[in-house]
């Protein structure tokens, strides 16, 4: 059994099915109960830094460089130029989404 296969199913120590093996319900619902936490385990969301850069703006709305510079253009969402570099605030983003 491998890594994966032992996390999803710790109670359980030799998995490995032949081709004459049947898989009952109880097994499907084991397994469906086990991949549902693990879904859920990996996609807990972290909140990012407090500052974002351009990139990782991008990244997190899944937009354009052109895009990102008209949201900036038309007031859309604010930000701060620190040398050659734009930062923007994560809370203004989440704001400008529940907009």
């Amino acid at each position: 059994m491998n890594l994966n296969a032992k996390k999803l199913f710790p109670e359980v120590d030799n998995y490995e099915l032949l081709t004459h093996q049947v898989v009952t319900k109880k097994d499907l619902l084991i397994f469906g109960n086990a991949l549902l936490k693990e879904i859920q385990s990996s996609t807990t969301h972290e909140k990012p830094a407090q500052w974002l850069k351009s990139s990782e703006v991008r990244k997190l709305l899944k937009i354009s460089p052109g895009t990102l510079q008209n949201l900036r253009i038309n007031g859309t969402l604010q930000y701060n130029r620190i040398g050659g570099i734009i930062y923007y605030k994560y809370d203004d983003i989440s704001k400008m989404l529940d907009k």
